[in-house]
């Protein structure tokens, strides 16, 4: 009898075992296949509060001395006689007093023209109350695209992010860079949030850690002109992940590109909440490309994959950017 149940139970324990095997495998190699990947970022900036500039009047005093002369006007051949009656208290202190008066207002007006002309315009006096706003566009391309990467390593190599015009020229050609490839459109996303100068920071890292945290590794990146490069690796498939044949069905062939942009931004500055079509993306992308160089305070470009034949695919998109639609 004992001998009967033994070999009755002994085939369901080989199934049961064989059966737990292949569960196994196929939940490990699934977790694999939702693992980020490798990733590339661009970024640098400051949100300290900007300095106000302003400008004191300078006076020039007329060569050789200089004085009043009454044929024609003031020493050194200041210019233009004086034309105004002397009137005042007392007789030739009021004529001293009226030649200060105009001397004063004829320099003042003076270096109003000539900072003018020059194209001086002073500063806007900003607060630590002052708004500020902190844009994130995402766009997700198929994986045909492989020269955009190509471009973003290019800009990440050569990119100056220590100026305020080099970051503006980063997100311009990174921008442009997507723009050229609107045939592999396929997912956006994004928004603005508003807040104070003093809080913006905090919101912008909270960002850009978000999609940071998306990666495995960032095998390309140039933060604040620090360009840091990992070893070129081969993408080869775990170990057994060949032998797994669910890892066909839960993937599928499809293959995508990430490419995020963030901006922060002083003063008002909005994309379009609802991104539904490739025209909408493509107007976002002009205005976040166009920012200029005066109201950028930080930016960061980050893609994934980065490294060479790795792969994105569905599964991780749909794990990582649910927030993403179709367009």
């Amino acid at each position: 009898m004992r001998k009967k149940l033994q070999q009755t139970i002994k085939p369901l324990l080989k199934t049961f075992l064989a059966l737990s095997l292949v569960l196994a495998l196929a939940l490990g190699h699934a977790d694999g296949a939702l693992a980020a990947r490798s990733g590339g970022r661009i970024g640098g900036g400051s949100f300290r509060v900007p300095s106000s500039r302003t400008y004191t009047p300078r006076t020039y005093a007329p060569p050789g001395g200089g004085g009043y002369y009454p044929g024609g006007g003031f020493g050194g051949g200041f210019g233009f006689p004086f034309l105004l009656p002397f009137w005042g208290i007392g007789g030739g202190f009021g004529g001293i007093f009226t030649i200060l008066i105009f001397l004063a207002i004829a320099n003042f007006l003076l270096q109003t023209f000539r900072r003018v002309s020059s194209g001086e315009t002073p500063e806007a006096d900003y607060s630590s109350n002052s708004p500020v706003s902190v844009t994130r566009l995402q766009v997700g391309l198929l994986a045909q695209a492989r020269e955009l990467q190509n471009e973003l390593n290019h800009i990440a190599e050569t990119a100056d992010t220590n100026t305020p015009e080099g970051r503006a020229e980063i997100l311009q050609e990174a921008s442009l860079a997507l723009l050229r490839h609107p045939e592999y459109f396929v997912y956006a996303g994004g928004g603005t949030q508003q807040a104070s100068l003093n809080s913006a920071e905090g919101q912008f890292n909270r960002l850009s850690l978000a999609e940071r945290s998306k990666f495995s590794e960032e095998t390309l990146s140039n933060v604040n002109n620090q360009l840091r490069a990992a070893l070129a690796k081969d993408a080869l498939p775990p170990a057994g992940e060949l032998d797994n044949p669910t890892r066909l069905f839960t993937e599928g062939p499809g293959e995508y590109i990430i490419v995020t942009l963030l901006a922060a931004t002083l003063g008002k500055f909005e994309i379009p909440t609802a991104i539904n079509s490739a025209d909408d993306l493509r107007q976002a992308l002009r205005q976040i490309g166009s920012i200029p160089s005066d109201k950028l305070l930080a930016i960061e470009v980050l893609w994934t994959p980065q490294a060479e034949n790795d792969t994105l695919t569905s599964d991780d998109v749909l794990a990582n950017y649910p927030d993403l639609r179709l367009v």
